[in-house]
């Protein structure tokens, strides 16, 4: 097997060295390059010992990390910002920055768009709102008749079988207030066409507007309500899977005042079709949130030197498994012992502690964090001011 170089002492970085070439066109990439080969090539015992990798492979360690860098960090963005980015439109809504649509040039700000989306079901159910639309529907009632099938309904009105949901049915009791008895109407000096030129006249009768408190008037409703409730056959109904029950059961009399019983519903479909949004360009899922890879030139030190550390564990893991090869290389009278394990167990290490660093490094800069910090100095500010002896005033 011919003989394979092995890293010289220098290197001349170009273009296309790199598998990937995501950062080969940034100058402060390509001149770091060069100097983290001398840099990890020392830090593994060049030149007292040789190193049996090749300048592109410093270089592909060097890409990778600056890779990983950036993922982390895009990362924790998305985690920390991903319910006020859900649903935006990529080519409209993220601005357009150096030629780029990533967020990766953009300071997001916190909206409460998606909560209000997640709100709006609550609406729905309520009926007070929400993005669902509720329909009105009727029967007509026949007499004897307790049980109604509104499935059956749906579908003689064209609708799905189930696809609809019951929210609402009116059928209640004729309102207390048209039972209601003043012993005092008709009485005073024209009562009537006062109440009437005021706009009370359609409302009950209206002298007990003037002449009774209003607890009087609801106490007088409430009894007309529970009596109805107890001694006589309450309005009520049940719905089960759209099978309608109702109480009392009509009869010939009842159909003359409440012919038909009417209701409001919802459909499943609509629900289901309003709850999906969006369109193949829009942010739908963590994975196409648009961030780009990292600009090299953009890194600062603190970036740069991390990626250095990851991109070295990164050489001892490949100079690892080359020495993995050979246990041992014989020489004149004895056997030389690769540090295969050695290599692989501190690149194993080391790559871990590395990533727990910096994530534990973004969640202390997180937007929680950060408030904490502000609200403890702002606690700690006022316990220090205190101390300051007021001032007395003598005017």
């Amino acid at each position: 097997m011919a003989n394979i170089p092995i890293y010289p002492g220098s290197s001349s970085f170009t273009a296309g060295d790199t598998p990937f070439g995501f950062y080969d066109s940034d100058v402060a990439f390509s001149t770091d390059a060069d100097r983290f080969a001398t840099f990890a090539a020392r830090r593994l015992g060049y030149p007292i010992v040789d190193v049996e990798l090749q300048d592109i492979n410093f270089y592909a360690a060097f890409e990778e990390a600056v890779t990983i860098y950036g993922n982390e960090v895009y990362a924790y963005k998305v985690r920390q910002d991903y319910l006020s980015l859900e649903g935006a439109n990529i080519s409209t809504d993220i601005p357009d920055v150096n030629g780029s649509s990533s967020l990766a040039f953009s300071a997001i700000t916190p909206n409460m768009g998606v909560i209000i989306k997640l709100s709006e079901q609550y609406g729905t159910e309520a009926g007070t709102g929400g993005n669902v639309d509720w329909h009105t529907g009727s029967i007509p009632l026949t007499a004897s008749v307790q049980d109604y099938d509104l499935n059956a309904w749906a579908v003689s009105e064209g609708y799905a079988d189930k696809d609809i949901e019951i929210k609402r049915v009116f059928y209640e009791a004729p309102p207390a207030i048209v039972k209601f008895f003043d012993p005092y109407v008709g009485t005073g000096e024209g009562v009537m066409n006062l109440m009437d030129s005021f706009g009370w006249g359609n409302y009950s009768p209206a002298i007990n507007f003037v002449l009774m408190p209003i607890n009087y008037d609801l106490q007088v409703i409430q009894q007309i309500e529970l009596n109805d409730q107890i001694r006589r056959s309450n309005f009520s109904f049940e719905v089960q899977n759209n099978k309608l029950r109702i109480f009392p059961i009509p009869t010939a009399e009842s159909l003359t005042e409440m012919p038909n019983l009417y209701f409001q519903y919802l459909l499943k479909s609509e629900r289901l079709a309003n709850s999906i949004t969006g369109n193949s360009g829009s942010i739908s899922n963590v994975s196409n949130v648009p961030y780009a890879n990292p600009i090299y030139t953009q890194i600062n030190s603190v970036g740069r030197s991390w990626i250095f550390e990851y991109a070295l564990t990164l050489c001892k893991e490949m100079l690892g498994y080359i020495r993995g090869k050979y246990q041992t290389v014989p020489i004149p009278g004895a056997d030389v012992t690769m540090n295969q394990a050695d290599l692989l167990s501190s690149a194993t290490s080391d790559k871990q502690a590395l990533i727990d660093r910096l994530r534990a490094y973004l969640d202390e800069t997180s937007r929680e964090k950060l408030l904490e910090r502000r609200s403890l100095e702002t606690d700690y500010r006022q316990k220090e001011l205190s101390q300051v002896p007021f001032p007395i005033y003598i005017g």
